[in-house]
């Protein structure tokens, strides 16, 4: 039963709410403080960019975020506001180093009505007070006194009810705000307000101005006086004596940002992403007029801060969040605005999927992420990190080797760089400095082929001449082989005592390395042309190798050959790219064959070195761009780099081939370095960098971005094609009515578009799955839709689309009408399974005479509001209702009906359903928490579990982001994976009892250590949460908290290890094993 649950977040959410900047962490440093759902970044604005100087998770979900300064500091203070109602006044300390907080409090009313248009912070011009919008009807005040501190919070009637936006003027005597609302008629208006604090109440203020744009929804206090109202195809300003308007083109503004102190510039973002820029005219402190101006095109904006100096950060809740310079001259394409940095954003993830491609346990999430023209998909996989420990710059570089002074020395010396005309000697001096110093003995005005350290202390160096042995210690030449006149050196091999070389003409001549001489052993002539070689002992010699591997031009082969003889012993054929590089290998005491190919495969044999058999072939995609493979050794562990445009590591574990992507854009070379001050180290050559990194065994996510343009909303995948699929929308406007939705076909591995099949007019994708029927070996595609009629509240007619892919193009085979929308989709026992409005239809796949099929209705159940999620586990079927939670559903085979087996009593409005096993089932709602139900015998769902997470997860699947392994105790948990709103992707692995229990004391006695910023409490913070009632979390152990461990300094480690009766190394161990989850 896995009624005990561990949440823990992999990547942290991305979107950016909220933004503000001043000088926090001192009088003359300018920060940028932004905040993403429950934690807050601050930046600092160096000449190199923005530089991010802390991470702040809070205990609570952020609502307002705001800086200002009292009266005699030099530097400003934030303000943070709380969805559950807590607000703090944060300070910095630049001696220690950290937040303090210098007031906090609770402002929440037992018998309040929540703003249903989102809480609003505002503070005064001249820092009287601060003002929150809360609860309908309601205006919190909470006033400074002399010293600059918050005193108690005070309650203010408001007549308008339905309150858009509130602000504080300037200019005013006494604190004076500007209220936009919205009348019983739907009109809107605004009113002005003085707050009379000594009586607790509005005094109703010198003007108003009713009947306004009905989609005003913003207000931006001027400092010349009055206020500016945004609509969405009016910008309005309006005082006490002026009223001035301006017509734009119709969008949805939702950022706007004060350039200058004066209030005469102003930067506003649209919901297409356009940036424009409004100027107010003014004479003699008089506004006499407004002008806008289109500068450019960035991410949708959600909040905008400008910086100084025409920088400008635009933080977006649908796409990248981006740092802007503003130019005074327009580019070619009219843009005033130049992008310098963009910061990743993966919000919201609308759906995702689980793929394994290579099947090694270890999953790629793939994301509907972003909104509108900002929509893409976002591939997430964990990789191995390799952190750069010294780079240096250089362009072009063909080839690179590590070298030793003597065969016995356990640290290279030289690092050999090669071009396409010179090769360049660099070394380790004295000063533990990387400088370029001659070896005598090797020629530096070519191109170096191979390069390496041989036997008896004497180095190696190949060209297309000629094959040079070098004394190690003298750096003297010792003996030279030259290429037959006319028949260059094309490619080569060599180890310590070896040398295979191709030349021109098809010939293969095999050297051996002995004391000051080379000696031509055999020399053979082959049928095509050679593209690569490996002599790389894989016997009981380490040095000294019986076979060579040689992979071919013209028949696209690999070839192994005796050694010395040259005699063909093994051919295999790998199909129509040729191979541009192999690798003979031994790890884990298995030895494989490894070829790359020139299209980004690699082909992978378990090499038998007694019969030269080949088998276990296995063929896996690493790139589209020639591999090159180098093998690596550290820590005793044996290592392969394919070094491509998707650089990756080959390993294994439990003798099983595993492969894992690296954090580097690109790795055209690499060889081993492990030197003094560089130990285990790696050198790499990329397109114009030569850098020393080390490997560690801490992963984490990488994020392919692949841009749609459009809105993406439902994703799933195809094994059998090798496919994905996705349900799409563009608008050509900002309304609904001139929505384009699609189904596209892409390839899963390049997610290049192969196939797009165009919906009606008014229909939308609402559901896709990839599954097969009974007597059926084809796997097809379905699609749910819903006709979205502007007259209609709730759609009453959609369609089930079956699709077959033929030759990377999307057939439609059959479409099956329905009376409503087709919200969920699943494969159910060979039928098809579907949640249309509020029933649940089962549907079988029927041949007609003519061979063809059609999907034909065997059963439904009824009963619910809306029917929006479903999963399937055997017979059963969890149903997830928009606001009457979980049903639990069996199929009758004998009957061929459906019926309820079990019901949640509770209401919980379902976001995202899933099954962790036959009796314990979970659940997302939309007030951000996470629940678990056990399947009762009497006929209900009995909560078992509960925790709110502080994000709205859009989906739970199935899957995990990295391998388990069986010897590790976190590889036998099982695991679901989460994408939310805000950008997040979390893990929730359900626990053994025992482990819950001890988790669950580590929670209470880390919650003590690790004090939440503002003083906000943790157990609060996982309460489960809705309109309803409030309880404490149960059955779910806070991840993020107890992984918090590990940052501890060591006495409080020491000092936790004591509470929980555990020696520090041991549990130290625990919680590290716990990060293997994700």
């Amino acid at each position: 039963m896995r009624a005990w649950n561990y949440v823990v977040t992999a990547h942290k959410p991305t979107a950016v709410s909220h933004s503000c900047v001043g000088n926090f962490t001192a009088p003359h440093q300018l920060n940028l403080i932004v905040a993403k759902c429950n934690h807050i970044e601050i930046y600092m604005l160096t000449p190199q960019g923005l530089q991010l100087m802390l991470e702040v998770p809070l205990y609570g979900t952020l609502a307002t975020l705001e800086l200002f300064r009292s009266r005699s500091e030099t530097q400003d203070f934030l303000f943070i506001g709380m969805e559950r109602y807590r607000y703090c006044v944060l300070q910095w300390d630049g001696g220690k180093s950290e937040l303090l907080t210098r007031s906090e409090g609770d402002v929440s009313e037992f018998f309040g009505r929540p703003t249903d248009n989102g809480q609003i912070g505002i503070i005064d011009r001249r820092y009287r007070l601060i003002g929150l919008h809360l609860y309908d009807g309601l205006f919190k005040v909470i006033p400074f006194d002399n010293k600059g501190h918050l005193k108690e919070a005070l309650n203010i009637r408001l007549e308008e009810l339905v309150v858009l936006d509130i602000k504080f003027l300037y200019r005013c005597e006494n604190p004076t705000v500007v209220v936009l609302y919205q009348d019983n008629n739907d009109a809107r208006h605004i009113k002005t307000y003085e707050i009379a604090l000594e009586d607790k109440k509005f005094v109703e203020g010198s003007w108003s101005q009713n009947n306004l744009d009905n989609c005003a929804r913003l207000l931006i206090p001027v400092p010349l006086g009055g206020v500016i109202i945004v609509g969405e195809d009016t910008i309005v300003y309006c005082s006490s004596t002026t009223i001035k308007s301006l017509s734009i083109k119709q969008s949805i503004i939702r950022a706007v940002e004060l350039v200058d102190p004066y209030g005469s510039r102003y930067l506003y973002g649209d919901s297409t992403g356009a940036l424009h820029f409004l100027v107010i005219t003014h004479e003699s402190g008089r506004v006499t007029g407004l002008k806008s101006r289109f500068i450019g095109e960035t991410s949708i904006a959600s909040t905008i801060s400008y910086l100084g100096s025409g920088f400008v950060y635009i933080g977006s809740q649908f796409g990248d969040s981006q740092l802007l310079k503003l130019n005074t001259q327009a580019d070619a394409s009219g843009s005033f605005v130049k992008i310098l940095e963009q910061y990743m954003n993966i919000g919201p993830i609308v759906d995702l999927c689980v793929v394994d491609f290579e099947r090694q346990g270890q999953g790629q999430v793939i994301t509907c992420s972003g909104a509108y023209k900002d929509g893409s998909i976002r591939a997430i996989r964990n990789e191995l990190v390799i952190t750069d420990q010294a780079s240096l710059q250089l362009h072009g570089m063909k080839g690179l080797w590590s070298l030793k002074c003597s065969s016995n020395d356990p640290y290279d010396t030289f690092l050999v760089v090669t071009f396409i005309n010179k090769t360049r000697f660099l070394a380790i001096n004295k000063e533990n400095e990387l400088v370029e110093t001659p070896i005598e003995g090797f020629v530096s005005e070519t191109q170096t082929l191979v390069c390496g350290t041989a036997i008896h202390n004497q180095l190696i160096q190949v060209t297309a001449q000629s094959v040079r042995l070098v004394s190690s210690t003298s750096r003297d030449l010792l003996d030279q082989w030259f290429a037959p006149t006319g028949f260059p050196v094309n490619v080569a091999a060599a180890n310590a005592c070896q040398v295979l070389l191709a030349t021109g003409g098809f010939h293969l001549i095999y050297l051996e390395i002995t004391s000051s001489k080379l000696v031509e052993v055999k020399h053979v002539e082959l049928e095509h042309a050679i593209s690569c070689l490996d002599i790389n002992p894989i016997g009981e010699s380490p040095q000294h190798s019986s076979l060579a591997a040689v992979g071919m031009w013209t028949d696209t082969s690999v070839r192994i050959f005796s050694l010395p003889g040259l005699e063909l012993i093994r051919k295999e054929n790998l199909g129509e790219a040729v191979p541009r590089s192999v690798l003979l290998c031994t790890i884990e005491e298995v030895s494989y064959l490894f070829c790359a190919l020139g299209d980004g495969h690699l082909f992978s044999f378990v090499f038998n070195i007694s019969t030269c058999e080949l088998s276990d072939r296995s063929r896996v995609c690493l790139g589209t761009q020639p591999i090159s493979l180098y093998k690596y050794s550290s820590h005793n562990r044996t290592r392969v780099f394919a070094a491509s445009d998707r650089p990756t590591i080959i390993y294994s574990r439990d003798k099983k081939l595993l492969y894992s992507y690296v954090n580097l854009k690109e790795m055209n070379h690499v060889c081993s370095f492990n030197t003094v001050i560089f130990p285990e180290s790696i050198a790499i050559a990329k397109e114009a960098e030569l850098s020393i990194g080390a490997i560690t065994d801490f992963r984490k996510p990488h994020i392919h971005t692949i841009p749609l343009n459009e809105h993406a909303r439902r994703i799933c995948h195809q094994e059998r094609s090798q496919t994905l699929a996705l349900c799409s929308f563009k608008n050509k406007d900002m309304h609904a009515v001139s929505e384009t939705h699609f189904v596209r076909l892409l390839d899963h591995q390049t997610f290049g578009f192969l196939s797009t099949h165009t919906l009606d007019s008014f229909e939308c994708g609402c559901s896709i799955i990839s599954c097969s029927f009974s007597g059926d070996d084809n796997f097809y595609y379905c699609v749910g839709t819903a006709y979205v009629l502007p007259m209609e509240d709730e759609p009453t007619k959609g369609r089930i689309l079956v699709f077959l892919v033929e030759e990377g193009k999307l057939q439609l085979i059959t479409a099956k009408e329905t009376k409503g929308a087709v919200y969920s989709l699943k494969a159910f026992n060979g039928k098809l399974l579907a949640a249309i409005n509020q029933k649940i239809r089962l549907y079988k796949w029927v041949q007609r005479d003519d061979r063809s099929h059609v999907l034909q209705f065997e059963c439904a159940h009824d009963g619910r509001v809306l029917s929006l999620y479903t999963q399937t586990r055997g017979d059963f079927i969890l149903v997830g209702d928009m606001m009457r939670s979980l049903s639990l559903l069996m199929y009758k085979h004998e009957e061929g009906e459906i019926e309820e087996v079990a019901r949640d009593l509770n209401t919980n409005w379902m976001t995202a359903v899933e099954m962790l096993d036959d009796d314990i089932f979970i659940g997302a709602d939309k007030c951000c928490n996470l629940f678990t139900v056990f399947k009762s015998p009497y006929g209900w769902l009995e909560p078992v579990g509960e925790y709110h997470l502080g994000d709205v997860v859009n989906r739970l699947h199935h899957g995990s982001l990295v391998m388990h392994h069986t010897d590790s105790e976190t590889g036998q948990f099982p695991t679901v994976i989460f994408g939310t709103v805000n950008g997040a992707i979390g893990v929730i692995a359900s626990l053994p009892s025992d482990l819950y229990v001890f988790l669950e004391k580590l929670q209470s006695v880390l919650a003590n250590f690790v004090k939440g910023v503002g003083n906000l409490s943790h157990a609060e913070w996982r309460s489960f949460h809705n309109a309803r009632r409030i309880s404490y979390a149960r059955n779910f152990v806070d991840g993020d908290l107890i992984e918090s461990f590990l940052s501890l300094s060591p006495s409080h480690m020491v000092e936790v290890a004591w509470a929980m009766g555990v020696p520090a190394v041991d549990l130290y161990k625990k919680v590290q094993e716990l990060t293997k989850l994700h």
